[in-house]
């Protein structure tokens, strides 16, 4: 299952990695979880091949109540709710939307890829629908795929970040063996932080298609590595 879910073209399964107050370690890349303090995770599946994956995690969690042994101490499940929303009812949703704004608050360090490579350090209106277009029409029905086009987006949204909240990150996120057998670390770069998107002069069809697509993104996460914990976001669509 974890083959299945970190080599996926897809990016289907989104986790969020442990949200929280952490202390301090010894060893590099690392830290430690602190005695009574409560964490959070968020797990998304947009890709049904994956609810396997999903069950599997809430069987041995949440309904069997199995407790995952730490170095000192254990981390047990206190709660668990979840939510299942399809595409078109992000579409519909989306649809009674007057003269909306879209306020994503990027949690996890986010890692888009704009050019071979290279990630974006600053949640740009057009890298960051791209990277949610693209998950959104690969997990749809093919009736239900949209269109973003970049000249409309640069033209008719505007992104307005929190200066204050906005930084940026350089994250491992994986670990491979090179042809000589030395281990090599993986890094991409990211940013966090809230940015709001507004409409100038937008047609219909396109504050739709960045609504909709928005709203996915709290299942699928943003960019890359969001099996690995990046791309979490929080979003909020004001009427």
């Amino acid at each position: 299952m974890s083959q299945q879910v970190h080599d996926s073209q897809l990016g289907s399964l989104h986790c969020s990695g442990l949200q929280g107050r952490f202390g301090g370690s010894d060893r590099a890349h690392h830290k430690s979880l602190l005695p009574n303090e409560e964490y959070t995770i968020r797990l998304g599946i947009v890709d049904p091949d994956d609810e396997a994956v999903f069950q599997a995690l809430v069987k041995q969690l949440v309904l069997e109540g199995e407790e995952i042994a730490l170095t000192d101490g254990t981390l047990r499940v206190e709660s668990f709710e979840s939510r299942n929303v399809s595409h078109e009812e992000l579409l519909t949703r989306a649809g009674e939307m007057d003269d909306p704004s879209v306020t994503i608050d990027f949690q996890t360090a986010t890692c888009i890829k704009e050019a071979g490579e290279v990630t974006t350090a600053f949640p740009h209106r057009w890298a960051v629908l791209k990277s949610l277009l693209g998950k959104w029409n690969r997990s749809c029905p093919d009736d239900l795929e949209l269109e973003l086009d970049r000249e409309a987006v640069l033209a008719n949204v505007i992104e307005k970040p929190n200066v204050d909240t906005l930084d940026t990150h350089s994250v491992l996120v994986n670990r491979v063996r090179n042809e000589d057998g030395e281990t090599r670390n993986l890094f991409l770069q990211g940013f966090t932080g809230e940015v709001t998107f507004e409409f100038k002069d937008a047609s219909e069809s396109l504050e739709n298609a960045v609504v909709a697509v928005a709203q996915l993104g709290e299942y699928s996460g943003v960019g890359s590595a969001v099996a690995r914990g990046c791309g979490s976001v929080s979003v909020k669509v004001l009427n």
